[in-house]
């Protein structure tokens, strides 16, 4: 097999261009079935039941795990399934180290299920390997981080940590949601499991929920594929369609989403009514270095805080153009207010710690043009009309 650039294994996966199907067909089927017949006694096609193995699920798994460099790929039906998943590889008394500022929900499982389950967690500054290392416990058994993480865009030195969690025997698990495996992969910078909300970069249209865990060995592959067979988080064959669909645009996607965030990041630095700007691919932000040594780009997330919180509500009632919505990563722009969407469940202590406030928004960045984008976001500041970020 040749080797292939990340655009076109966004198209054809790893697939040799000689495989056979006898309908040629350049859209891959959807096999909208709950089971399949066996050709004899003990004799099967190797689908038997979607719950366990389907062709369109399988496709999209060979896809996702060939951009992300992976042994195996699990496809599930939300990112929370894929995450939960990954939390069942331990077991009661279990201790795991996750990065302090985390998707809420994540956070919320953590304290709730996880609890429940017997697992142990403790939150630490991930991109400060000697407060992680203070927290270690013979009972430790992974390490589990976002980079950048969610909502504050902090980074997490990948390699470090994949060389910090072999020496001291857990397993790396980290969180890919936000730029995806065309501009990251954690893999190959030492991690063992990869996760992602398929919800957002990689269907990348708003349309469809799902998740994925992405696993370095076979023996991780087994245990994740086990875990879904028997805990039953399948993707169905419709939205693995529709992913498969969304990944085919993934590298022009990202390329003009990430184009945008730059230029809304630098207009955001000039408007006085900001006081902060979050995005890796600012000089000014603390982790640039790090992130651009590790990934190929800053993608299309930005937080920012405004002066007051009168600012940052009136910016969320006042947009046209950019959604107020949750999620991310979808051809449309949407601004999300952390505190009281994503984020209401992480402790209220926890929050103010990392700066999630009431002046804290979080902006995705779609495919619309920029100087749009710039121009709603200027009208719903109610600020005097100004230039465009080439200007600025």
């Amino acid at each position: 097999m040749m080797s292939r650039h990340l655009e076109t294994q966004c198209i054809h996966g790893n697939q040799d261009f000689s495989w056979q199907d006898p309908t040629r067909a350049v859209s891959f089927p959807i096999y909208q079935t709950a089971t399949f017949g066996h050709i004899g006694l003990g004799q099967s096609t190797g689908f038997d039941y979607t719950r366990e193995k389907n062709p369109t699920r399988q496709r999209l798994e060979e896809t996702v795990a060939a951009l992300e460099q992976a042994n195996g790929t699990v496809a599930f039906s939300s990112g929370m399934a894929a995450v939960s998943a990954c939390f069942e590889l331990f077991s009661p008394g279990d201790h795991i180290i996750c990065s302090e500022d985390l998707y809420g929900g994540v956070t919320r499982l953590i304290n709730t299920v996880g609890k429940k389950n017997g697992l142990t967690a403790d939150f630490a500054d991930t991109g400060d390997l000697e407060r992680v290392e203070a927290l270690l416990r013979p009972e430790t058994r992974a390490l589990y981080v976002e980079t950048p993480s969610n909502p504050m865009m902090e980074i997490t030195d990948l390699r470090a940590c994949a060389e910090f969690a072999k020496r001291h025997g857990l397993l790396l698990i980290a969180d890919n949601t936000f730029l995806s495996p065309y501009l990251q992969n954690p893999i190959a910078l030492g991690a063992d499991l990869a996760v992602h909300s398929g919800s957002k970069f990689l269907s990348g249209h708003n349309d469809t929920i799902a998740g994925f865990v992405c696993t370095a060995t076979q023996e991780l592959t087994d245990r994740i594929r086990l875990i879904e067979k028997t805990t039953g988080g399948c993707l169905s064959p419709f939205d693995s369609w529709l992913v498969l669909r969304g990944i085919k645009t993934l590298a022009v996607r990202m390329e003009r989403q990430q184009e945008n965030a730059g230029k809304l990041a630098r207009w955001l630095e000039q408007n006085p009514k900001v006081k902060r700007v979050y995005y890796p691919g600012l000089c000014s932000h603390p982790g640039h270095e790090i992130n651009a040594s590790q990934a190929r780009g800053a993608g299309a997330m930005i937080s920012f805080c405004t002066d007051t919180e009168q600012t940052a509500r009136q910016v969320l009632e006042r947009v046209r153009l950019i959604t107020f919505a949750e999620s991310l990563g979808g051809t449309e722009s949407l601004i999300t207010y952390p505190m009281v969407q994503t984020h209401a469940d992480v402790p209220k202590e926890q929050r103010d710690r990392l700066g999630i406030t009431e002046t804290l928004l979080r902006l995705s960045v779609g495919l619309e043009n920029a100087e749009d984008l710039m121009a709603d976001l200027e009208q719903a500041f109610d600020g005097e009309p100004g230039g465009t970020a080439d200007e600025v």
